[in-house]
């Protein structure tokens, strides 16, 4: 299916987007700076990668995130449980809910221990996103009046279901990133199929950068000190043989079998299977 993307704007900036389309493997979230935003899961499931989490989401479910480098993914499993995926978002900016509330966010140091959280809709939410969904399929009645009274209410909404003290702490807490370790980052993520690329992102560092700070902190390049963290990890479950071998392929971050196979050789001189053979023979003599 080809993407369909519908919006609702308010003082020229989008609030409340629909969006629908196919399935996908891995892509990073396509919001600004200074966002926020909650996403109602319509149809569907995948999953979000931040730093150091790995969240799994379906209908029922809702993403609350700050604005910080992250990642959409999906797994086999989850691309075979619908045609489609479809979410509804409601965007939240600083400038624009200091306007609606008269709040001055810098007043609260309220911060929260979370940058993505998985939020149960309940009936009162769900209320709200089928009333957002009317308006985006129906424009025409979505004036500015109406969309601004339905921002208000989602933030009074929200800010009950995350308990927080006030509707100015929640909105404050909702734009102070939790920077994880670098070393967090990597040793969450490091069975992965992540290029290095991606890992600068989840850093928040550019490429060289990444590479300079890697080589800093573990004393080698990153190419070289994962793939060889992946290889002893694939050595232990190779010792099992109730473990298939496409299945330790995946366990381990690697695509194929066939690009497994191929760095497991180039380390240990034998296939994985080859591996395995020899280590039962020498545990039977």
């Amino acid at each position: 299916m080809v993407p369909v993307f519908k919006t609702l704007t308010y003082k020229g900036m989008v609030v409340f987007e629909k969006l629908s389309m196919p399935y996908f493997d891995r892509i990073p979230k396509m919001y600004q700076k200074d966002e926020a935003c909650f996403m109602f899961v319509q149809k569907g499931e995948f999953s979000v990668r931040t730093p150091t989490e790995y969240i799994s989401f379906r209908p029922g479910n809702a993403v609350l995130a700050k604005c910080f480098d992250y990642f959409f993914e999906t797994s086999n499993q989850q691309q075979n449980s619908s045609d489609y995926m479809e979410v509804l978002g409601v965007m939240l900016y600083p400038s624009l809910v200091e306007e609606l509330f008269q709040f001055e966010l810098s007043t609260s140091n309220h911060s929260t221990d979370f940058n993505v959280k998985k939020i149960e809709v309940d009936a009162l939410l769900e209320n709200f996103r089928h009333s957002i969904d009317i308006l985006i399929e129906n424009p025409e009645i979505a004036d500015e009046a109406i969309i601004r009274t339905k921002l208000k209410e989602f933030i009074l909404l929200l800010s009950k279901t995350v308990q927080a003290p006030s509707e100015l702490d929640f909105l404050a807490g909702m734009f102070k990133i939790n920077r994880d370790s670098f070393k967090s980052i990597i040793q969450q993520n490091m069975f992965s199929n992540l290029s290095l690329q991606e890992f600068a992102t989840l850093c928040n560092m550019s490429l060289s950068s990444f590479k300079r700070k890697f080589n800093e902190v573990y004393n080698e390049s990153p190419k070289k000190f994962i793939s060889l963290q992946k290889m002893k990890k694939a050595e232990q479950l190779l010792t099992d043989p109730k473990n298939r071998i496409s299945d330790i392929a995946f366990d381990c971050g690697y695509d194929s079998v066939s690009s497994f196979n191929r760095n497991f050789k180039s380390l240990f001189g034998e296939s994985p299977s080859q591996f395995r053979l020899n280590q039962n023979d020498q545990q039977l003599s």
